[in-house]
């Protein structure tokens, strides 16, 4: 029953092949053949039941890796990636010793950072594609895609962490200081090699010296001087810094004249 299910499945595919309809009796390399050549044409979704049929038809052959990867190649080509993303996973699977599982594992990676949407959305796929990008650093790091996906990982945890800088900005602006502090944090601790590091560090110092903790505001503002002192907001940093150390001194000058105080009304 099971064969019988398969073979109507490849002739359904056979005889869905549009105005490029090959021949059934065609063996496996002819087959190859004339998907490749659609494929290079730029004919894709011809190409793609072709390679279809061969990896459904020739799955224990030496051609089946070959069209395992080149179907991938198809969907995302049309970009369809969610569909490239599942064909380059299961090449992996199936043929791990495949010359083409490193092209698949780069473009696994690739298929999901199309699919990753605007800082604010949900972000699944950049997940996604930091974890392919990151497995693929580990393994083929003498690659020369290497650079590229270094690159796009970048691209990708700047989106993250301009969505947890999105939110530390909202609670800042509300007066939320604490709850700021804290989504800083993250940025800095999650996100330190990217652009919004840098604003997190000078803005969890501003937060403490809204909240009037100098000696807290002193150290961040001064980590954040040691730290970048070739970013844009290094001259207002110093000048914030000096600030605090005002407002730190005169608090100091304030307890103690309070403490003074209290001492002559307890005698």
């Amino acid at each position: 029953m099971r064969r019988i299910i398969f073979t109507l499945g490849v002739m359904a595919l056979l005889a869905g092949c549009s105005s490029n309809k090959l021949p059934s009796d065609l063996d496996a390399d002819e087959r190859m053949k004339a998907a490749v050549e659609f494929f290079e044409k730029g004919k894709y979704f011809d190409a793609k039941t072709q390679f279809r049929i061969l990896t459904l038809s020739y799955g224990g052959t030496t051609v089946a890796d070959k069209a395992q990867f080149y179907l991938a190649e198809c969907h995302f080509n049309l970009k369809e990636y969610i569909l490239s993303a599942a064909e380059y996973e299961r090449l992996i699977k199936l043929y791990p010793s495949s010359q083409y599982v490193d092209d698949a594992k780069y473009k696994l990676g690739l298929s999901y950072f199309e699919l990753s949407p605007k800082y604010s959305l949900d972000q699944e796929y950049t997940q996604l594609a930091i974890q392919h990008f990151q497995e693929f650093l580990e393994e083929y790091h003498n690659s020369d895609l290497v650079s590229q996906v270094e690159k796009m990982l970048l691209e990708t945890r700047n989106k993250l962490a301009h969505k947890k800088y999105s939110s530390a900005e909202q609670y800042r602006k509300m007066g939320e200081y604490r709850a700021a502090i804290i989504y800083y944090n993250m940025v800095l601790s999650d996100y330190y090699d990217t652009e919004y590091a840098a604003k997190a560090q000078y803005y969890v110092g501003e937060c403490y010296r809204k909240q009037k903790e100098y000696s807290d505001s002193v150290r961040e503002f001064a980590l954040f001087i040691d730290k970048y002192p070739k970013h844009e907001w290094f001259p207002d940093a110093q000048e914030k810094l000096k600030q605090v150390e005002r407002e730190l001194q005169e608090a100091k000058e304030e307890q103690e004249t309070v403490t003074v105080q209290e001492k002559l009304v307890e005698k």
